[in-house]
């Protein structure tokens, strides 16, 4: 439910902007604890659409733009799967390519929100290409850009979060001062380093790439418990992960970067077997790698 009210939040943001001592603000995002509920998004939805909140914000359409989204991702293939999700919203960058690209309709706040000022964003829709993130929407019907504004009406009215993160009930999204998460941005990751454009929006525990497979004696027709797999990277050799196949013949490695590698599978009472993996572009599943018995002499 709506816990503010526009007229107030209009009345009371100058007031309240002055009062406040401004610290950089941050997001802070742990996959691991997201579970795809999208209470995130609808909660960006419920808050913006249809309300107008002048001076930070024009209503949001109804369709057509997600100011926070929550995209699934799904990996490998069946029996072999991970679905992960992925929150997307405005990054807040220090180095926002948006504000280069129209400065007199965008500004960062002292507390580190970037937003884009309705009056001034008309006619401005090369906005949308500026991002690299695709976080600006173009609204035609108003002839705007917009995009997430971090809640900054609700935090100039005394909220200590947008409603995002106040929605979310697995604490995935958090978002505070800078200092305060200190140790998590040391440990957390942002999207597009390679952009350039210093994010404000960290990610901790992104997914990396993994290898599945089930190991099937092909003669026997069952599944293989107990070899040995050894994992190396094909460019230097370097041994990066071992495990053992557990009782449904399954092997997980989890946490490889994207590169190339070679296996070994081995268990006694069966020919050495090796195989090769390319992890550049996606995870690798293999339903049922084949297993092959020593050969009894005659």
């Amino acid at each position: 439910m709506r816990r503010a009210d526009p007229e107030m939040v209009r009345r009371n943001c100058e007031q309240q902007s002055a009062k406040t001592e401004m610290r950089m603000k941050v997001f802070v995002f742990d996959l691991d604890k997201c579970n795809g509920c999208h209470n995130c998004q609808v909660a960006c939805k419920d808050e913006h659409c249809d309300t107008s909140w002048l001076p930070y914000a024009a209503e949001q359409p109804d369709t057509g733009q997600f100011w926070c989204k929550v995209d699934e991702e799904v990996c490998g293939k069946v029996p072999h799967v991970r679905v992960h999700y992925l929150p997307h919203l405005c990054n807040h960058c220090d180095n926002a390519p948006c504000i280069a690209a129209a400065p007199d309709a965008v500004s960062k706040r002292e507390d580190g929100i970037v937003l884009i000022d309705p009056k001034s964003a008309h006619n401005s829709e090369a906005l949308v290409a500026s991002c690299p993130y695709g976080a600006i929407f173009w609204n035609e019907e108003l002839g705007i850009a917009q995009k997430c504004t971090g809640c900054a009406h609700l935090l100039d009215d005394g909220w200590k979060e947008p409603r995002c993160v106040d929605a979310c009930c697995t604490g995935a999204l958090r978002f505070g001062e800078e200092e305060e998460f200190e140790s998590a941005i040391a440990q957390a990751e942002v999207l597009m380093p390679e952009a350039g454009t210093a994010p404000r929006v960290y990610y901790l525990n992104k997914p990396k790439r993994f290898i599945a497979m089930t190991v099937v004696d092909i003669e026997a027709d069952e599944v293989v418990e107990g070899a040995d797999i050894v994992l190396q990277r094909i460019s230097d050799e370097e041994v990066v992960a071992r495990s053992m196949t557990d009782e449904f013949g399954d092997v997980w490695l989890e946490g490889l970067e994207p590169d190339r590698y070679r296996m070994w599978i081995r268990k006694g009472g069966y020919l050495d077997l090796s195989a090769e993996f390319d992890l550049s572009e996606k995870d690798c599943s293999v339903p049922e790698m084949r297993f092959y018995r020593v050969p009894t002499a005659v």
